[in-house]
């Protein structure tokens, strides 16, 4: 018998270019193949199984005396011929009257070597046969396979392959660091090869990334991509690869046919599979990321029976064409590369179910969105583990919900559409993103002839049943207010409201509840606890908690403005117990509440104490407008209390979170805070400067409170003495030019070790010693505060408090200074001090103040 093997090295194919990153991957493969003998390299097509498996043998070669082979399977379509190529490959000749994989097993049962199976999907049962015979009789055989999916042999150790590695965020990344990750790498050199002289540089390294990232990291992809850059720039690229299937439709003519062009890639792929599991990856393309409950509500029918859809699902995890997404309140989570859920949906327009599928999709998410909201943002049973499951599955459906959407959109379906946005706008207003969703309710009203501005939208061309219409322009209405268009929000609850037979309608209490917050910031407060006070009487006659507590919350807030401190107290204790049976958002609103009151007392304990009770709800939920809003909160408190760590901590937190939810007049607040910071750091340039940023970003309609008016006029007084009027105002326009970005990132550099000069500053006077304190690890000293910025414990000296007693006469800066015989300003700055220490924005509250304490004491 003849069972000689070739004696040579192995017959691994020189590489045709270099190859790109795996630094990693391959030193973590080196490590398995020690230790196992049958290694699977699974994944998509175009992932780099091939070209990672033979750089793999390449570089371990050495350690195989009798080298390291490779057989390629790709062309055949028997399963029969599987042995036979692998015995062609090593030169093992078919003895008669016997198997050739007996054969093999003695020829190779001595050998020390090294098999790589190339492309076995379409021949898997045959390639899992061979395998397990030779890792039974072939003891220092080590097997490499390439596989969509796992051959599932006993010792099988299975290794998907990722995408190539990407920036995970190309925001103000600089072309050095893009340069450095794989996938800009593999495209760079790539396209230098067909564009002699391109390189990465400042100009294209962000398109470049950008179009990694579109390509997700998929080798085969990106290649091709760089082959267009013969003919086009990256940014023309990136920009028509909105079909991408038609634009890298051209490779290499030598190679193998089904990796010339990412259609035919995954073409190949898709043509393996059995009919119902391509129904269901075609179906599935309708999900940015689904669980398995979303797959058999909107993907089963006569033809893929929900009971079937685990199966299926599994079957296209194993062919590499699903990607398990982490999990969610215990469910797993999946994705399809962007690159598949294309080709799945180009497939699904195909086959003539779109239509009946996109809107199984629509009517899943508006039952989600409605059931989520009712159960986990409004009222419900569930204990609050779930609701928090709930918050979060909302948010991570977001993509799900804007297709949702978009779909009602491009059929005019503005009832679905707008039932969409009425259980959207909570979590809208939760998670930051009150301009989306204002987008996309303007866009429904329209529809229905219905414009927020108050101008004409045109005749309507869909007609919505009178409930539906009146919550949706209530719900608007919120977001206007959140946004601070006080006319907009004024507009839509009345318009809500005008449709209503009665304030005890769904829709009615929350109009109200806006109307009476618009009077509070028009000058009206008494307009507005008549507004407040109606909205929770009729929450209250139709059964709805959440409505009257958000009420009871907003009367407490109105009542606090007009310094009545006690009364607010109490108020805010009843809206407590009425949401007590939503122990979330609503609670942690109210709470947050409690802090602000305990400011304006000066109770600095109590007021941390609140609002790290809020924050900690708000964090289980990630609402991060509201999360900004604590952390603030917080920065306020520990200024009072000079405690410059934790200050600096929760004030660049809240300010980090406002810029990423584009909150202006938050961002503007923090802004504030930190000009405050820096005074008690003695950087009085660098506060003048920032408080004309603050300024500045209130330019849309966002007036200064009386508090923050009172600050911002003692420190540019302060400012005017110390550092001269000139200088002053130059800082107060230097700030104002500042883009919100720019302000933040200069309002930080203190916190992030940036070392940007201020100007140069009078030598301060001698003053006594300061008690020594840390900020972010930096051990800085504590000077006094300057007038009218922060107090450590909100004590009035005694000269403001006989100002404040003042004050609860009525009479005005310039009364207080003929009473007094100072100048206006200095009345005008003790005012400001006033205001600082105790928390409040207007005379009315310090007139409160005074008028509970005995004459001659202070708190």
């Amino acid at each position: 018998m003849t069972t000689d093997i070739l004696l040579s090295a192995g017959n691994l194919p020189a590489e045709p270019n270099s190859f790109v990153g795996r630094e990693r991957d391959l030193a973590e493969l080196g490590m398995l193949l020690t230790d196992v003998r049958a290694l699977t390299l699974c994944g998509p097509g175009g992932i780099g199984k091939t070209r990672l498996a033979l750089r793999l043998a390449a570089e371990l070669a050495a350690d195989f005396p009798d080298g390291a082979w490779l057989a390629e399977l790709a062309d055949l379509t028997d399963p029969d011929l599987v042995p036979r190529r692998v015995a062609a490959t090593l030169g093992i000749r078919e003895e008669p009257d016997r198997s050739l994989t007996e054969t093999l097993n003695d020829a190779l049962r001595s050998r020390r070597l090294l098999l790589i199976l190339d492309t076995c999907e379409h021949l898997v049962d045959a390639c899992a046969a061979l395998v397990q015979q030779l890792l039974a009789g072939c003891r220092q055989v080590r097997v490499v396979a390439t596989s969509r999916e796992p051959l599932r042999v006993r010792g099988e150790t299975v290794w998907r392959v990722p995408p190539l590695e990407l920036p995970v965020t190309l925001d103000r990344v600089p072309a050095s660091d893009l340069a450095g990750h794989e996938a800009v790498r593999l495209f760079t050199d790539r396209a230098a090869a067909v564009r002699p002289g391109f390189a990465l540089n400042s100009d294209n390294a962000q398109a470049v990334a950008r179009l990694c990232k579109m390509l997700d990291g998929i080798p085969l992809a990106i290649e091709l991509a760089a082959a267009r850059i013969r003919a086009l720039s990256v940014e023309q690229v990136a920009t028509r690869l909105s079909d991408r299937f038609q634009l890298l439709a051209s490779g290499d003519r030598t190679a193998p046919v089904r990796q010339q062009t990412l259609r035919a890639a995954v073409d190949w792929s898709y043509e393996l599979l059995t009919e119902p599991e391509q129904a269901l990856l075609r179906r599935l393309s309708v999900f940015s990321g689904w669980n398995l409950d979303m797959a058999e509500q909107v993907c089963a029918d006569e033809q893929i029976p929900a009971d079937d859809v685990l199966d299926l699902l599994a079957a296209l995890i194993d062919k590499s064409l699903v990607s398990l997404d982490g999990e969610l309140a215990g469910d797993a989570r999946y994705r399809l590369l962007d690159t598949i859920g294309e080709y799945a949906a180009y497939r699904l327009a195909a086959s003539g179910e779109q239509a009946a599928i996109q809107a199984a999709h629509r009517d899943y998410l508006l039952a989600l969105a409605e059931g989520v909201v009712a159960r986990g943002f409004l009222r419900g049973d569930p204990p609050w583990p779930e609701r928090v499951a709930m918050y979060l599955r909302i948010d991570v459906e977001r993509p799900n919900f804007r297709a949702a959407m978009a779909e009602c959109l491009s059929h005019g379906d503005a009832e679905r559409g707008l039932r969409l946005c009425s259980a959207l706008r909570s979590a809208w207003v939760a998670y930051g993103d009150v301009s989306e969703g204002v987008v996309w309710f303007d866009k429904f009203l329209a529809l229905i002839g219905e414009s927020p501005s108050g101008e004409s939208a045109g005749p309507a061309t869909a007609q919505v049943p009178r409930e539906i219409r009146s919550r949706a322009l209530v719900h608007r209405s919120e977001l206007a207010f959140e946004q601070q268009d006080f006319d907009a929000a004024a507009r839509c609850a009345q318009a809500g409201l005008d449709l209503l037979g009665s304030p005890a309608e769904p829709g009615g209490a929350g109009g109200l509840r806006i109307l009476g917050l618009v009077s509070l910031h028009r000058g009206r407060p008494d307009d507005a606890l008549t507004s407040v006070d109606a909205a929770a009487q009729a929450a209250r006659a139709a059964g709805d908690p959440w409505e009257e507590g958000l009420a009871l919350s907003s009367r407490a807030g109105i009542i606090a403005r007009l310094g009545q401190l006690a009364e607010a107290q109490q108020a805010y204790e009843t809206a407590l117990y009425t949401l007590r049976d939503n122990n979330g958002w609503g609670i942690a609103q109210t709470l947050y509440g409690f802090g602000m009151l305990a400011r304006q007392r000066g109770d600095n304990a109590a007021a941390l104490r609140r609002f790290r009770d809020a924050l900690h709800l708000y964090r289980e939920i990630d609402a991060r407008p509201d999360i900004a809003r604590c952390l603030a909160g917080i920065g306020w408190v520990a200024l009072a209390q000079l405690d410059l760590e934790l200050a600096a901590t929760s004030l660049t937190e809240s300010i980090q979170l406002s810029l990423a939810t584009g909150q202006r007049l938050a961002i503007a607040r923090g802004i504030d805070s930190f000009a405050a910071l820096a005074v008690l750091e003695d950087d009085l340039a660098r506060a003048v400067k920032l408080a004309g940023a603050g300024s500045a970003l209130r330019a849309a309609g966002h007036a200064l409170s009386g508090s923050a008016q009172a600050r911002l006029e003692a420190l540019t007084e302060t400012a005017r003495l110390a550092l001269g009027a000139a200088a002053t105002d130059a800082l107060v326009a230097e700030g104002a030019q500042l883009s919100a970005h720019e302000a933040v990132a200069y309002a930080l550099g203190l916190r992030d070790g940036g070392q940007e000069a201020a100007p140069a500053q009078p030598e301060p006077e001698a003053r006594p010693a300061a008690p020594q304190g840390k900020a972010n690890g930096v051990t800085r000293s504590r000077p006094a505060p300057l007038p009218g910025l922060v107090s450590s414990s909100g004590v009035l000296t005694a000269r403001e408090l006989e100002i404040a007693r003042l004050i609860a006469r009525g009479l005005s800066n310039r009364g207080i200074a003929d009473e007094l015989t100072i100048s206006p300003a200095t009345a005008a700055r003790h005012v400001a001090n006033i205001f600082g220490k105790l928390g409040f924005s207007s005379r009315a509250q310090v007139a409160a103040w005074a008028a509970e304490r005995e004459p001659g004491t202070h708190r």
